[in-house]
């Protein structure tokens, strides 16, 4: 009954927007009924629950998997290509930027447009930025925890080869020699959350895509915010942008240059020739 009238409390503060800023934590109440509910209370409780999370983690067996694990069905999966959305600046064109804080992987073309993947990224302690390039793109490709992240996690497999078990999904393209990969998932659920150990998840259609038009060598860069603006419809500037402009005309060079003046003076001659 006492969570209920804290729900309640809550849904009338978030509702009204009356807030007790001026009193203090331990003195702040909120009234459900005739019956007051102290903020210290719901701390208090929020403590509690806290600690018996802690406990039942310190209980809690891991499940443990064979060493050797085979991945599963490898279906057929069509490519799905993502929203074309516009920068405000140039980017170069063939490469790639993971936006870890919007959520979002941009794969440049030209014309300052980009696809805009939706992802998931590292947790807590586990995000980084910097550059690298694909060295190497795999479909289905097997998973071999690294040693650190068994150490976490006892009970991991060795290996687990490629399918739709493998935690990789079907495509994995891999960032220079670093243990990171951008890679596809079979939890579209963990799109768009910090999730991860570090890598970059997208949906299996959406990794099949952008393993189709990325290539071996392609420049990554990972950043915490993108510094660039980034819209969904074009700029009002692209579609004024040659209001009022002559169309420039081409300039003459090189053979055709000397072909136009010998063919003025011929057009000259003839004129000269027929007055005479």
């Amino acid at each position: 009954m006492k969570f209920a009238h804290v729900a309640l409390a809550g849904a009338i503060a978030a509702a009204t927007g009356i807030t007790w800023a001026s009193t203090p934590a331990e003195a702040q109440s909120y009234f459900s009924g005739s019956t007051p509910i102290f903020q210290s209370d719901i701390e208090k409780r929020q403590r509690e629950a806290e600690a018996q999370r802690a406990e039942r983690a310190k209980n809690h067996t891991p499940t443990k998997y064979p060493a050797f694990m085979q991945g599963g069905d490898k279906p057929e999966i069509a490519p799905e290509k993502p929203p074309v959305v516009y920068l405000d600046r140039p980017e170069e064109p063939g490469s790639i930027i993971i936006d870890t804080n919007g959520r979002k992987l941009y794969y440049v073309l030209p014309g300052k447009q980009a696809y805009a993947y939706p992802i998931s990224v590292g947790r807590d302690g586990f995000t980084w930025t910097g550059t690298e390039r694909i060295s190497r793109i795999a479909p289905w490709p097997s998973w071999t925890p690294p040693a650190e992240m068994r150490q976490r996690q006892p009970g991991l497999p060795v290996t687990v080869t490629g399918g739709l078990i493998n935690p990789l999904g079907a495509r994995a393209l891999y960032l220079g020699s670093s243990i990171y990969r951008i890679h596809g998932t079979n939890n579209d659920r963990s799109i768009g959350r910090a999730n991860s150990s570090g890598c970059f998840r997208l949906t299996n259609a959406h990794v099949i895509h952008l393993a189709g038009i990325a290539k071996v060598g392609t420049k990554v860069t990972v950043v915490s915010n993108y510094a660039g603006g980034v819209s969904e419809g074009a700029p009002l500037a692209s579609l004024f942008g040659g209001f009022g402009a002559s169309d420039p005309q081409p300039a003459v060079k090189g053979k055709a240059k000397v072909k136009a003046k010998a063919t003025k003076a011929k057009a000259k001659a003839v004129k000269v020739s027929g007055a005479q």
